[in-house]
């Protein structure tokens, strides 16, 4: 059957997006400028601290703060994917994104958020063996095990999110171009398309699914482990110092998973965008500015590392 010449020109029409972002006065959108740079620094500038110290401190070379390090690399990344175009669509209005540099961002916000899942269940796994096997920790956690762990959470996060973003690549969208977010996300973007997109929010739910179960199980089990570990211990200073090590990592779990659970784990695109953007807030800027700030006021070893860092700088400027 021949295609007609409007089906040709529906199938063409589409060559960029334009993200609605934040509708609202000048002076909002300035309050919201200044909100999204100072947000933005302060996560890279904690992200890089934490780094820094840990290097810095040969005490934390140990696998936990590895794990750390690798986390806070993760969510400059992460953030770093969608805040810049956040900041020049609030200076220059200039809020079109082509078809494939939305879908390029839209899979790698995808995938860092997948790879943290799996980082974070390594992490759990590293704070199962500390308490639950103290004796055999430093002989199965070594360094070999850190980077295959990081390497296997960062790969199965890419490989992931290759399903859903590559069915979504092969939709036609005829128009409208308009998408009522500030970010390629999936919903908005598979609401755009002139086809059936049943098969693409079950194969979203499906992927969305298996990466958090798979996650998700292993944390659970490692902390119910843990916490049966943790009743035997005789002395209540024996309960503190091993809830201390797993608090920081703890609420980090539930904060992450609990939004990205109700985003993600829906079997239909959610319709309503004005409160897709106001989750996508939460968990792609709020969270990551709140995450280096639980590792650090709860931890004791990088708060003494950062007064002995402050301390050497004091006394050379002496």
């Amino acid at each position: 059957m021949m295609m007609t010449s409007n089906e040709s020109t529906n199938e063409k029409a589409v060559a960029h997006f334009i993200l609605l972002g934040f509708q609202s006065s000048p002076a909002i959108r300035s309050c919201l400028l200044l909100f999204f740079i100072v947000a933005y620094i302060f996560i890279i500038l904690q992200n890089v601290a934490v780094i820094v110290i840990v290097q810095w401190d040969s005490k934390l070379h140990t696998p936990m703060y590895f794990f750390l390090t690798k986390l806070a690399c993760l969510e400059s990344l992460y953030v770093s994917v969608t805040i810049p175009k956040i900041l020049d669509g609030l200076v220059t209005s200039n809020n079109t994104i082509s078809v494939g540099g939305c879908l390029l961002q839209l899979y790698f916000f995808l995938s860092l958020a997948c790879t943290e899942c799996f980082l974070l269940a390594a992490m759990a796994f590293d704070r199962y063996l500390a308490i639950c096997t103290p004796l055999r920790y430093h002989s199965i956690m070594t360094n070999k095990m850190c980077w295959s762990l990081t390497w296997a959470s960062l790969f199965l996060g890419f490989l992931s999110c290759s399903f859903s973003v590559g069915l979504i690549s092969k939709l036609n969208f005829c128009g409208p171009n308009v998408i009522n977010h500030y970010v390629c996300d999936i919903s908005p973007v598979i609401n755009l398309s002139c086809e059936d997109i049943s098969a693409v929010e079950l194969v979203d739910f499906i992927t969305a699914l298996i990466v958090l179960l798979s996650s998700s199980v292993p944390i659970t089990v490692s902390y119910i482990s843990i916490i049966s570990t943790v009743r035997k211990i005789p002395s209540g200073r024996g309960w503190k110092k091993a809830f201390s090590t797993c608090a920081s990592h703890l609420a980090v779990v539930i904060i992450f998973f609990g939004t990205t659970i109700f985003m993600y784990a829906r079997p239909m695109a959610i319709q309503s965008f004005n409160v897709n953007k106001f989750l996508s807030v939460l968990y792609s800027v709020i969270i990551p500015v709140i995450n280096p700030m639980i590792y650090t006021l709860r931890n004791n070893d990088i708060k003494r590392s950062m007064k002995n860092i402050f301390g050497t700088s004091l006394l050379l400027t002496k």
